[in-house]
């Protein structure tokens, strides 16, 4: 028997970003660059725990759990018979359209409508989800658009009810008064490979006194996308009868027209070349042929959408201009001087209008500014120290006195750099313990690494400034014996937060790598990326010395010390001669995950992002797992923070070799 074909709130959504998608949902002749395992994506998202916390709120509650469109229905029903009660998961129909409220409360005639959210809200900052011009704030809109469409389907199916519209969101606002709180929420998945949460029977009236979750009416939000939103790119004019349009659209499984544009930058509905020889199809491909008439040769040529960083794409496409090759200086417009003084480094415009111009001149040649790179070593004093920290936040706190989504610093890793050219793993962190607090150990153990001398500290991106300076403000809160010591230790290698009470700029000043591969240096094998997944790979391609230096089992001997590695190549090649990225050597942080899967955590346009390890944090926080498996898990968070700041001290030889070589 044939489902039947719904418009789901999940599907509203996805047609919102693009009505086209409704078609290629869910056909497994169109895959789908989402991740695949539901409890894997679970534990990424991080926020699952909320919705338990939620339903805690109202110990009342019903809930249905049914998977059934027709038994969750039947259920929802049977309680709404109910003058009084409140159900979770209720099944509302109405003609095509199936949503699942989150909470629903019925008092009499009169209907409470709740979608709980993991997102931080805060009263001061985020009021009545409305901009200074009284339309709806971007990024609530996607929010404001779920909760418009249940209120519909709702009100429809209820017509002489009173509805009352509600996000439930994360207070960032409130503090926990009881100590383990986020322990309490166990994360599982059944036979099925679905996902579920495991409440203690140990959390208390006192854990749930302080409200970490606020109730927002968006009654008012609703009126605003009723009236204005949705009225562009869409199959109708307004977003009620746009609601009724992707019904009928997705119930008949017709397509609707697509739209090209910057948004289909993003598209999951994508395929490799060897899916596609294998019988598979890609939305996305299928869009612009339909819109451009384009032949599989064109799909080869690099395109605006990937220009780096480029804001003017939408422009672009609207202008007919797709390719990099149709580009010109004028749709770039790059600003080379600065009152008639040529930059010392790249702007924004003049690295991508070297990207462009490379692409059409097929130009694969380093840009490698060496006078700028040059002045950078200089000022730099040995020993150089490389680290990399992995860092959450989560909803729920760990503790007493902390507020939803505290950072927690929870790994790092060092590598040194001596002005002889002796090179060491030289320090790492880890703590991983259920419900514990890392970030004053965490803080200690890098003072110990970085503590002894006057030594130059490179990081990758601004996250590491932007960490220990959350740190520092825990530490200030903190009754810790040293904190005063900590927090100078925190502002001789740190800048403050612009917005900061405190104002500082340490002497020992992070440097950012990836400020300078962004300033000074341009490989086109990088495709305009600067993440050090690409940049790395790239380096490694390209010189002759890294080469000959990694693919001897130099890491991890007594030459090059390592605490995780053991005569270590890292340089292999494939069987076309390129060099196998480091990060495909390394051994699974999740054995049941594909591969598919893991390339989605780990991707990022920087180091720091830490899907995949965050995920692993998460499932050592959140799942009961057996010693072993929590060993292996650790060891492989080990080897991964391990190749982040090898990968940096690779990233620095390779420059320091081309400045030397000149």
């Amino acid at each position: 028997m044939t489902s039947p074909r719904y418009l789901t709130k999940s599907r509203f959504k996805l047609a919102t970003q693009c009505p086209t998608k409704l078609f290629y949902t869910r056909k497994p002749q169109y895959p789908d660059t989402m991740i695949d395992d539901p409890f894997l994506a679970a534990l990424a998202d991080g926020g699952h725990q909320v919705g338990e916390l939620a339903k805690r709120y109202h110990p009342d509650g019903h809930d249905i759990k049914s998977l059934s469109y027709d038994e969750s229905e039947r259920e929802t029903l049977e309680l709404l018979k109910q003058d009084k009660v409140t159900i979770f998961e209720p099944a509302i129909r109405f003609n095509n359209l199936f949503i699942r409220v989150d909470i629903l409360i019925k008092h009499g005639n009169h209907f409470e409508l709740i979608e709980v959210k993991a997102k931080s809200y805060t009263a001061s900052e985020d009021k009545d989800f409305l901009n200074t011009k009284e339309m709806l704030d971007s990024k609530w809109k996607p929010y404001i658009y779920d909760v418009a469409f249940q209120k519909y389907v709702l009100q429809s199916a209820f017509p002489n009810a009173i509805i009352s519209s509600y996000l439930m969101l994360v207070d960032k606002n409130a503090v926990c008064e009881t100590d383990g709180m986020n322990q309490k929420f166990i994360l599982f998945k059944d036979e099925n490979n679905r996902k579920g949460i495991d409440v203690s029977s140990t959390l208390t009236e006192k854990d749930l006194n302080t409200k970490l979750l606020k109730k927002v009416n968006v009654d008012k939000a609703i009126n605003i996308a009723y009236e204005h939103e949705l009225t562009t790119g869409m199959p109708a004019h307004t977003f009620i009868d746009n609601i009724n349009a992707l019904s009928k659209h997705y119930a008949q499984d017709l397509k609707i027209a697509p739209v090209i544009g910057k948004k289909c930058k993003d598209c999951e509905f994508t395929c490799s070349h060897e899916d596609e020889q294998n019988g598979l199809l890609s939305g996305k491909k299928e869009c612009w042929q339909e819109q451009l008439r384009w032949q599989a040769s064109d799909f080869a040529e690099p395109t605006v959408l990937d220009v780096w960083n480029f804001r003017g794409a939408e422009h672009c496409i609207q202008d007919g201009i797709i390719k990099l090759n149709d580009m010109t200086i004028e749709d770039i417009d790059p600003e080379s001087t600065i009152d008639g003084i040529k930059r010392a480094a790249l702007s924004t415009k003049e690295r991508q209008w070297l990207q462009i111009e490379k692409t059409q001149k097929q130009d694969t040649t380093l840009y490698f500014d060496d006078e700028s790179m040059a002045r950078e070593f200089a000022s730099w004093t040995y020993p150089l120290h490389f680290i990399d920290f992995e860092t959450s936040a989560v909803a729920i706190p760990f503790y007493k006195g902390m507020r939803p989504y505290e950072g927690i610093a929870f790994q790092f890793s060092h590598h040194q750099v001596n002005e002889d050219g002796s090179i060491a793993h030289a320090g790492q962190f880890l703590n991983t313990e259920k419900g514990q607090f890392p970030n004053f150990e965490f803080i200690r153990a890098l003072q110990d690494e970085l503590g002894n001398d006057n030594g130059t500290i490179l990081m990758y991106s601004p996250h590491e400034n932007t960490f220990l300076n959350t740190i520092y403000r825990q530490l200030q809160q903190s009754n810790e014996h040293d904190k005063d010591s900590l927090c100078e230790f925190i502002k001789t290698i740190t800048v403050s937060r612009k917005k900061s009470d405190e104002s500082w700029s340490g002497e020992r000043a992070m440097v950012d790598m990836l400020k300078l591969v962004k300033q000074y240096c341009y490989d086109p094998a990088t495709n305009g990326s600067n993440s050090i997944k690409y940049v790395l790979p790239a380096m490694l391609n390209s010189s002759t010395f890294l080469q000959n230096k990694y693919s001897q089992p130099v890491y991890g001997s007594s030459e090059m010390p390592s605490l995780n590695f053991t005569y270590k190549r890292w340089i292999q090649f494939d069987d076309n001669g390129h060099v196998i990225d480091p990060y495909k050597q390394l051994p699974k942080m999740f054995s049941d995950a594909t591969d598919h899967d893991v390339e989605l955590l780990s991707e990022g346009d920087e180091l720091n992002n830490g899907g995949l390890a965050l995920t692993a944090y998460a499932k050592m926080q959140f799942t009961e797992m057996s010693e072993y498996e929590r060993a292996q898990l650790s060891n492989a968070l080990l080897m991964y923070c391990e190749l982040d700041t090898w990968a940096m001290v690779a990233i620095y030889e390779g420059w320091k070799e081309m400045l030397i070589s000149g």
